[in-house]
């Protein structure tokens, strides 16, 4: 298993990432965007798409292209 580097997280990234982990953990499956900003607090999903893109510049996460769901932990 490769060991992943994880930059340094906001804390609304770390409460997106912690999300995202007790879904998948839950149900099986990642949250969607529109769950995700209900959890953490954002309107807009534009929003929670940029704090999706740094989660996965910084290595915590894989985004999956048009794919419903296609988030994946990283570490």
């Amino acid at each position: 298993m490769a060991n992943h580097r994880v930059e340094h997280l906001t804390e609304r990234q770390e409460s997106i990432v912690r999300y995202i982990r007790e879904c998948i953990a839950d149900t099986g499956e990642a949250p969607t965007v529109v769950e995700i900003g209900e959890r953490v607090g954002l309107n807009s999903r534009s929003s929670v798409h940029y704090q999706l893109r740094q989660c996965e510049e910084k290595g915590a996460i894989i985004v999956e292209p048009r794919r419903a769901r296609g988030i994946r932990l990283a570490r």
